[in-house]
């Protein structure tokens, strides 16, 4: 028998029972679904030094399981002396069975690890059913060690749903176990 990921046995069994009696779907296929995750990190001093890249594109391998790739420059901005091509940043995009695991490592091991946590904020939604966190320093993460780090620094993690509304996607993702702040 292949492995299963917790969560995403979670989601089958609970998870969608859970959202027809809330929402009312007449169909199991119209139950929101998480579609992937896509974690970015912005390197700004790598104009100056190129090394600050492949740290990043290391500590997003680390943290996902998953290679991370170089993002590169869109456009020529003087004032930042930056041009077109230039490498500024690190990303990653989980799907499936890597997609499940890293939300259950963000939820049970790195975000309690965060100082003075009560929840996060439920501002992130864009109005489509997508959700998006900002983390400020990278050593939450366990598999990170912090003597091996040259600086701290964040990242951002975007969620993206197959939901219709903002009300869906928020319910998705408290039954998958973000835990959201109370109002």
């Amino acid at each position: 028998m292949a492995y299963i990921p917790r969560l995403k046995k979670e989601y089958k069994d609970k998870v969608v029972a859970a959202l027809i009696e809330e929402f009312g779907y007449k169909n199991v296929m119209q139950v929101p679904k998480l579609q992937k995750i896509v974690i970015s990190k912005g390197v700004g001093a790598a104009v100056a030094d190129k090394k600050l890249v492949d740290h990043a594109v290391e500590e997003l391998t680390k943290i996902s399981g998953q290679k991370a790739v170089t993002t590169l420059s869109k456009k020529d901005i003087a004032n930042f002396k930056l041009r077109k091509g230039m490498p500024i940043g690190a990303c990653v995009t989980l799907r499936g069975e890597r997609m499940y695991e890293f939300l259950d490592r963000l939820v049970t091991s790195a975000l309690p690890r965060v100082r003075d946590f009560n929840g996060i904020k439920a501002t992130g939604f864009d109005g489509r059913g997508n959700y998006n966190l900002g983390i400020t320093e990278q050593i939450i993460f366990p598999e990170i060690d912090i003597d091996k780090i040259n600086s701290i620094s964040g990242m951002d993690i975007a969620f993206v749903t197959s939901a219709e509304t903002d009300k869906e996607a928020k319910s998705l993702l408290t039954e998958l176990g973000l835990p959201f702040q109370k109002n």
